[in-house]
């Protein structure tokens, strides 16, 4: 029996946000130790997840549990009072926010990723360069409150100079549905729910073969910045500086850059 597309779509959205790092509860943690609370920008969760591992493995007792979502929703949280040790947004719009309203202390720039196009591994909307995307039947994006959806209308706007100054309206009008985090927007996009969608190029990578990428002209394309900070009132403030050191140190960076991310610099 053939299972019904929307169907099929939410369990996909089900298993992208959900992992082995990610625990119900503060409490979750092991009896005898301690848990600490990351909450990271949904691009974030495959090298977190492995970095969650190393972290363990040096702190022995202590488990780490991950919130993945949009930076936007993760920083709503905090502000609503959420018990969050770390967070690490996909922005510095909201991180600058939080830092403003005293919600966390300095943050630091630990790493930089690049949007793409992802199209399905057929790719039958025939996309072969950024113009397409306002020819293609079903497009899907960020919302503007997303970083992602930020990013792409600045890439839009930048992309006026070679494409037209109609050219955002036109993308505008292929769009099928905004998603509130990038790993929902290429889920449309694995499923064949969209002919196209941007998202950064880690998450294409981590989609292996079920995805083309297609690139984003240099000039107009933009850079994706990662500021990481301690949670004010982080239940664990001596373990949340230990996480952010972790990442911004040399095993952390090294395994960003395996993962496809740049360096804080941009390279």
């Amino acid at each position: 029996m053939r299972m019904p597309r929307g169907l099929l779509s939410a369990l996909m959205l089900f298993v992208l946000d959900t992992g082995p790092g990610i625990a119900a509860t503060p409490d979750a943690g092991r009896a005898d130790g301690t848990t600490v609370t990351v909450f990271a920008a949904a691009s974030l969760r495959d090298v977190f997840g492995a970095l969650g591992t190393t972290f363990e493995r040096e702190h022995p007792g202590t488990k780490v549990q991950f919130n993945f979502a949009g930076s936007q929703e993760l920083r709503t949280q905090i502000e609503h009072g959420a018990p969050a040790d770390v967070f690490a947004s996909a922005d510095t719009k909201h991180m600058d926010a939080a830092r403003k309203a005293g919600l966390v202390d300095a943050p630091k720039l630990f790493a930089t990723n690049a949007p793409v196009i992802v199209v399905p591994a057929d790719n039958p909307g025939k996309v072969g360069s950024l113009k397409d995307l306002a020819t293609v039947k079903r497009l899907v994006i960020g919302t503007p409150e997303v970083p992602i959806g930020t990013y792409t209308l600045q890439i839009l706007e930048k992309a006026k100079s070679e494409l037209g100054p109609d050219f955002p309206a036109r993308v505008q009008a292929r769009v099928v549905s905004r998603e509130l985090n990038v790993r929902q927007v290429l889920t449309k996009v694995m499923l064949g729910e969209a002919d196209a969608g941007i998202v950064y190029r880690t998450d294409a990578r981590s989609a292996g073969d079920k995805v083309r990428t297609v690139e984003i002209p240099v000039e107009l394309n933009v850079l994706a910045e990662y500021p990481i900070a301690t949670v004010t009132r982080a239940p664990h403030p001596e373990l949340a500086r230990a996480w952010v050191a972790l990442v911004t140190g040399p095993a952390g960076q090294t395994a960003l850059k395996d993962a496809s991310f740049g360096g804080a610099s941009g390279r």
